[in-house]
């Protein structure tokens, strides 16, 4: 399951994924198709050229694909052991216009429109308060800016996929929301930040990309 981090206040998420970050790839494995599908529709959203923040990046799956497209990209998580993970991979793609930091994603250093795009995959689910984490990704996305938000539906879950679930949960994987498109749609317009679009990409564990476009002060996207 892609990974996510909560605050720094929350400091035993810190520990816990540096402590699986050598099998966190492995853990992907059986959902590995949606999630390689979700990296690439996201980042076919990101214009060319764009500054780009990606949080709770994780080994950088969504941070790499980003970086295809981009001008740079910021490469952030909680934890150091994932991210000296998501760097060995940009050396081995040849990946130059990326750098990686510690950042926690409720309490972002950037000022206000920092980064053209903004992206926070499959993490959201995973916090008691998602509704900070995103007002605070939406202060740092730059108007006209888009914010990126593909997570893990797990109230559109099939029985068989369910059963690993319980898996994930024996190992400490744990998740707060068990969103379906919908709800997660009304999750995202309550917190008055515009219209959301929720693609579904299909998976084992389905995948909801939800895109908020910030307007420009004329009122035009990009």
């Amino acid at each position: 399951m892609q990974k996510g981090g909560a605050g720094l206040h929350h400091q035993p998420l810190s520990t816990f994924w540096d402590r699986w970050a050598r099998l966190y790839d492995l853990t992907q494995w059986t959902n590995r198709r949606a999630n390689a599908a979700a990296a690439a529709r996201t980042a076919e959203r990101i214009p060319a050229g764009a500054r780009v923040l990606d949080c709770a990046a994780g080994t950088g799956l969504f941070s790499l694909a980003a970086a295809e497209r981009a001008g740079f990209v910021l490469c952030t998580d909680l934890s150091e052991a994932m991210l000296e993970r998501a760097k060995r991979k940009a050396r081995r793609r040849g990946l130059t216009n990326l750098d990686f930091a510690r950042r926690d994603l409720t309490a972002l250093p950037d000022p206000d429109g920092s980064f053209d795009a903004v992206i926070a995959a499959n993490v959201l689910h995973l916090l008691p308060a998602p509704d900070e984490a995103v007002r605070e990704l939406w202060r740092v996305t730059a108007p006209g800016g888009r914010l990126l938000l593909p997570t893990y539906l797990q109230g559109k879950v099939g029985a068989a996929y369910g059963a690993v679930i319980k898996i994930y949960h024996g190992v400490g994987f744990h998740y707060e929301h068990a969103f379906t498109p919908e709800t997660y749609r009304t999750f995202l317009e309550r917190l008055g930040l515009g219209r959301a679009t929720v693609e579904v990409i299909p998976g084992r564990l389905p995948v909801g990309l939800a895109v908020l476009q910030k307007p420009e002060p004329s009122g035009g996207p990009f």
